[in-house]
């Protein structure tokens, strides 16, 4: 499974979402938002990502990505021990 986590700079979610995934060492691809290939590559999965009430992507974004496409969409450090824990 391949993991790509969709950030912004300066975001402090999204600073303790790669935090949590280092520490239990989980390889992924982080895609900075300010940048144009991050921008396309997000547009992969503009179907399954989360949106807040005004509509807006919620980042961070972790899309746990398998052969079929997305398997799980993810926001929070919280929700990543969860969703890894209902596997186990």
């Amino acid at each position: 499974m391949d993991y790509f986590l969709f950030t912004y700079p300066s975001c402090l979610k999204c600073e303790k979402i790669k935090t949590y995934l280092r520490e239990i060492s989980l390889p992924f691809k982080e895609h900075n938002l300010v940048e144009r290939e991050s921008k396309l590559k997000i547009r992969e999965f503009l179907g399954q990502i989360k949106r807040d009430d005004s509509g807006a992507i919620v980042i961070p974004t972790l899309v746990a990505h398998d052969q079929g496409g997305a398997a799980v969409v993810l926001n929070s450090a919280e929700e990543v021990e969860t969703w890894l824990k209902s596997r186990a």
